[in-house]
């Protein structure tokens, strides 16, 4: 570990080389040391031993910013952590059992948006399927997700939108059961093609072991019998957005 000012005072000759290789050697290993340098320079590179991480001073020479890990090369900052996949109801298809209606176009008006939609009824729980291969930077975790989705009449009733999920490997069955689902709620507010978003729901914990290459099917549906979902409709489905964390910045 080695760090230097970069102040190369007047010495003999001895001693300023000696100062001089300290300051190459500083350089040449980023700076590197527990604590920050005592001198710092705009753009300047910082090998943080203490917290295992590769930093650059800002233009400003204000703060300090983090590039990657230093044990792992793992990149930081927008690249890893959350990152967000959308789902549109046209990337679903209904259940075999218990199925949604197929996927319906649905005309606002000439030359204004179409709504491309999955029917579920009030009746009982209807389910539509689709699937993901996530990338191998995917830290092999929970997800969350939150729907878009409108209504077949204009009132103020609720809904209730389940998903669940079950990974598939290499060489292995599909003829497995899916995970323990999760369910976000909402209601609608206004007029039929009016688009309502929910919120983000908690963690679904995704059937079997994830691993890396996982064939991961999902099977969304509308819970009627939660206390929630009172419309007397059907409630549509837009689309959903699945959120998955990833925890390295490349798929290797």
């Amino acid at each position: 570990m080695s760090q230097h000012d970069m102040n190369l005072a007047n010495a003999d000759g001895a001693t300023f080389r000696a100062d001089a290789n300290n300051a190459l050697q500083a350089i040449a290993e980023c700076n590197s040391g527990g604590s920050a340098p005592s001198t710092t320079f705009a753009y300047q590179w910082w090998a943080d031993t203490g917290n295992n991480l590769l930093k650059q001073r800002n233009a400003a020479n204000s703060g300090w910013i983090t590039i990657l890990t230093l044990s792992t090369g793992a990149v930081a900052n927008s690249v890893i952590g959350k990152h967000t996949l959308w789902i549109p109801a046209a990337a679903m298809r209904p259940t075999d059992s218990n199925g949604c209606a197929s996927i319906t176009d649905v005309e606002t008006t000439s030359g204004r948006p179409d709504l491309h939609v999955l029917d579920f009824d009030t009746g009982a729980d209807e389910h539509a399927q689709f699937g993901v291969c996530f990338p191998k930077s995917w830290n092999i975790s929970t997800v969350t997700f939150q729907v878009w989705w409108c209504s077949t009449a204009t009132d103020t009733d609720g809904v209730a939108w389940g998903l669940q999920g079950v990974g598939v490997a290499d060489n292995q069955t599909a003829d497995i059961a899916y995970g323990t689902a999760v369910v976000v709620t909402d209601d609608a507010q206004s007029a039929a093609e009016e688009v309502y978003v929910t919120a983000e729901s908690t963690a679904v914990t995704i059937a079997q072991t994830p691993a890396d290459d996982d064939m991961t099917f999902f099977r969304v549906f509308r819970d009627v019998s939660d206390a929630n979902d009172d419309m007397t409709e059907d409630a549509r489905l837009l689309g959903l957005k699945l959120f998955y964390t990833i925890d390295a910045g490349e798929d290797t």
